[in-house]
Order: structure tokens, then sequence, then C-alpha cells
């Protein structure tokens, strides 16, 4: 034992002093995406790096030095649409919040926040991202993500059903350079399991880009109780975020982990299904109780709540009962046992596009292993919802905040930063910061907003399986276009968030 720890430890100073092991891009046998497409290339003979042309369709344009300048605290925020600030833009995301604040509190410095938001983007492929970020000097990332993953479609290996323990320990060995360096040369001349599309001729991988299910017209289709696939996708949300915590920390730059906002209270689930073994009894009287329930302009929502708690009993599985039983609850005053009904909604829908509760867990978990912080996004905007729930009141559609939550995260990132000693706040900082904020409100453009709401309305119409792409069947079949341009039919609905004067408010004090 004496000898193997000693050889070990000769191992590891050897690996050190020849610099094997350490390289901090390659992804570990847990991740499932490895992208080959740069994010950012060079802009000419400027020295500067901008957003690859063929990734626009993806991420917004961002343009900075590729060496920093002196005195430079570079942020990079990786995501989904949510960081980059849909439906409206990265210039309403919390980072350009995150970026005037900075500036105005500290105009000693030279602040770069940096927009990393890829539309429909899951944790797989914003780990690649953030692994070609970590060659661009980063001082910081901000990590939001978690509300994509089941967007696209992948089947796992055994490995991404192997027990909880056995990741941990994979993530603990990769901090030792003999263990990188042999998993670097299994991967090579090796064998690692990677995500497949289960349609794809011959165990495909996964799409250079997104290739979500619901850009297809009826894609709600697709979505099928799977049990199996849940979990695979859970595990791997997980394997990803330590990859890129364990990434970050190898390379000696901190991450903030940010839980994902879900609205809980007017966002039906978007999609219901009865239990596998249901019976027809079972399902009449599941039927019954759903129309005494049905709510009237006089009716009683305790006498609704017996009913539908009736219904629950008989199918905890169909999500929108439980979504039922949370409005009935809230109408009644019962607020607790609403917000536990309407948890319980987002986690029994079929088609989960808001996070689930074993990843937010995982998100806490892993922050307090790793000893980095993880903020409460959802947290802060229930603080000021009605009866502690988010709803359309600071969310314009299922998991998009408005533009004054956005301003509260970024709020809550800069009180963060000192907190770490990366940013000095002085006694007058939030008057600065609101100058600064309102200042950058009243230079937007009049048609920021209805281009917004423009796109709101196309973002309705795709959770709901109407996007206008090829047909469902060409999906199945693996004949999927290289280039598919979806078409959202916008104007065909209405948005249902907050009106748009909301969007003009002045930020929080």
């Amino acid at each position: 034992m004496v000898c193997s720890a000693g050889l070990l430890v000769l191992l590891e100073l050897v690996c050190g002093l020849l610099g094997w092991g350490t390289d901090v891009t390659l992804r570990d046998a847990w991740a499932s995406f490895d992208s080959g497409r740069p994010l950012f290339v060079p802009d000419g003979a400027t020295g500067r790096v901008t957003t690859a042309p063929n990734r626009r369709r993806f991420f917004q344009q961002e343009t900075f030095a590729r060496r920093k300048a002196p005195g430079t605290f570079r942020v990079f925020c990786l995501g989904g649409s949510t960081v980059q600030g849909n439906p409206f833009g990265k210039q309403t995301a919390f980072s350009a919040w995150l970026q005037r604040g900075l500036e105005a509190v500290d105009p000693s410095r030279r602040w770069e926040v940096i927009n990393c938001g890829g539309l429909s983007y899951a944790s797989y492929r914003v780990a690649a991202v953030l692994d070609e970020c970590l060659t661009y000097e980063p001082d910081l990332f901000v990590l939001c993500t978690g509300h994509n993953e089941f967007l696209e479609d992948r089947s796992f290996g055994n490995i991404k059903r192997a027990p909880r323990w056995l990741a941990a320990t994979v993530q603990t060995a990769s901090r030792l350079r003999t263990f990188n360096l042999a998993r670097q040369a299994w991967e090579r001349f090796g064998s690692v399991p990677r995500a497949r599309t289960r349609s794809a001729p011959g165990g495909a991988k996964l799409a250079d880009e997104v290739d979500a299910m619901l850009d297809y017209e009826g894609g709600l289709k697709l979505y099928r109780r799977d049990a199996a696939w849940r979990e695979g996708v859970i595990q791997d949300f997980e394997a990803n975020v330590r990859h890129m915590v364990a990434a970050s920390r190898r390379a000696g730059v901190p991450i903030i982990l940010v839980k994902p906002v879900s609205n809980l209270r007017d966002c039906p689930p978007f999609k219901s299904q009865h239990r596998d073994d249901l019976t027809p009894d079972e399902l009449e009287r599941w039927a019954a109780a759903m129309r005494r329930a049905a709510p009237a302009p006089a009716g009683d929502p305790r006498a609704s709540m017996l009913d539908l708690e009736e219904a629950v009993a008989i199918d905890p599985r169909y999500a929108a009962t439980w979504f039922e039983l949370g409005r009935a609850c809230e109408a009644a005053g019962e607020v607790l046992r609403a917000r536990a009904a309407y948890f319980e909604a987002r986690e029994q829908d079929i088609c989960p596009l808001r996070i689930l509760a074993p990843m937010e867990a995982a998100l806490t978990r892993i922050a307090a292993e790793e000893g980095v912080t993880c903020l409460d996004w959802p947290g802060l905007l229930a603080a000021q919802a009605p009866c502690g729930i988010p709803g359309n009141d600071s969310l314009l559609d299922h998991v998009h905040p408005s533009i004054p939550g956005h301003q509260q995260l970024a709020g809550s990132l800069m009180t963060t930063m000192a907190a770490h000693g990366w940013l000095d706040l002085p006694s007058e900082w939030l008057a600065r910061r609101n100058r600064a904020w309102n200042h950058h409100l009243a230079s937007l453009p009049a048609d920021y907003y209805d281009a917004g709401l423009h796109a709101l309305e196309g973002l309705h119409a795709w959770t709901q399986g109407r996007a206008d792409g090829p047909a469902v069947e060409y999906w199945a079949l693996g004949r999927r276009p290289a280039q598919r341009i979806v078409r959202l039919p916008i104007g065909a609905f209405r948005p249902t968030g907050r009106p748009i004067q909301s969007l003009h408010a002045t930020p929080p004090h």
C-alpha cells in the first residue's frame, strides 16, 4: 500500500514537471457532446475574435480582443436562451445589466461581460462553449443552464445508468494528472460511449447544431413517458455541470452557478399522459372528478380542491390535474399546497421544457461539494411574487424572465462579486448603478420591445408543437435537413405574459 502510494506521488510529480495530464479542453467520459466548430473566430487583422458567422443562428454577435488589455476583468455568461435574453436580446439580458452596473460602480477597471447564451443549448453543448472560452483569458464564468436538456432526443449507454457514487469517483479522480493522462490515452486509442440519437441510422452522433424535436411540425407527438431516458438526461446534466466546474477549477477560473427560473403559477404543463396501468373504470372516475371540479363563475374552490385531490389520487401521473389543483388551492388561500401542486405539475410534464427538481438539487449539491456559489434566481423572483410562486408577474413565458427579472440577477451577481473580493462597492453604488441602468433603458429604440413581443408570439407557438418546419415523420425516419429553417406562425398567438408597460419598469432599489 505504501509503495503504491509512493509510486502514485512520483508519477504525479513527473507528470507535473512534464506538463502532462492538464488538458482542460478534454471532455470526460461522462460528457455527451464535443463540438468541432468554434464559437469565436479571428476577425481579420484586428487581433479580435467575433462570433463565427455559421453560429449566429443560435448566438448573438459578440466581439472582444483575444488577449486582454491590462486591467481588464472578463466575464463569460454561459447557457441557453434565458442567458441570451430572449425573447428580446442581449441588450436587456442580465449580462448587459451586469456590464453597465460594473462600469458605473468601478470605472477604474475595464469590464468585459460576454454573452454566450445559445438558443436551445443544453448543458452538453454549453460545456463545449466553456471549454473554448477557457482559451480567451476568462476571469469569471456565470453558468445558467437546465431548461433545454430534453429538447433533443438522445440515448445513453450503460455508463449513463451507472450509480451516482461512480460518477463522483470519476470526478474526484480527474483531479489527478495520472488519471487524466490515462483517460486521454483511452479516448484516443480505446472506445468512449457518447450520447446518440435514437432514430439515426447506425447510432450517429448528435448534430453539430441543435436538432430540437419541437422544431418539427407536430413535434409534441415525439414526447412520451420514458423513465430510463429521463433518468439518463438528469444524470448527464449533472455530469456536464460537474465537468464545467472541474474544468474552470483546473484553469483557476472561478464559476458562479445560477438556478434557472420557471413559470409555475401561469404555465400549464405542455403535455400530460395518464399512467400506463390506468384501467377504463379508473379513467371514467378520473374524468368524472375533473368534470365536477370544472371552475364556474360562482364556484367553490375548496369543493374543487376535493374533486381534484380525488382525481390526483386516481392518477398522480397526469400533469394537468396537478396544475388545476394548484389553481384551486391558490384560489382557496392554501398557498403551501398550491406551491406543491404547481411544482408537481412541472415534474410530471411529459414535455419538460423547464428544469426539473432533481436537476435543481444537482446544482445545489455540486455547489456545496465544490465550494462554488449557486445563486437562487427562482428565489429572487419568488420573494416578490404573489404567494411566493413565480408566474406572469415576473416571467414573459414558461422560462424567460421579464427585464426587471434580469436586472435582479445582475444586482445579485454584483453583490456576489463584491463578497468574493472581485469588485469594490462604494457607499453610493446603488444610485450609480440605477442611473446607468435607466440611461441604458432610455437608449433602446422604440421598436426593440415590439420586436421582442413579436418573437414571443412565435415562441408560444413553438412550445405548443406548432412550428412550421418539416413534418415530424421526417424526424422519425432520420431524414432531417442539414440546414433546416423553422418558420413560426408569428401573429397567430398572443403572448400571455405581462403587458408591455412592465418592461419599462424602473430598476429595483
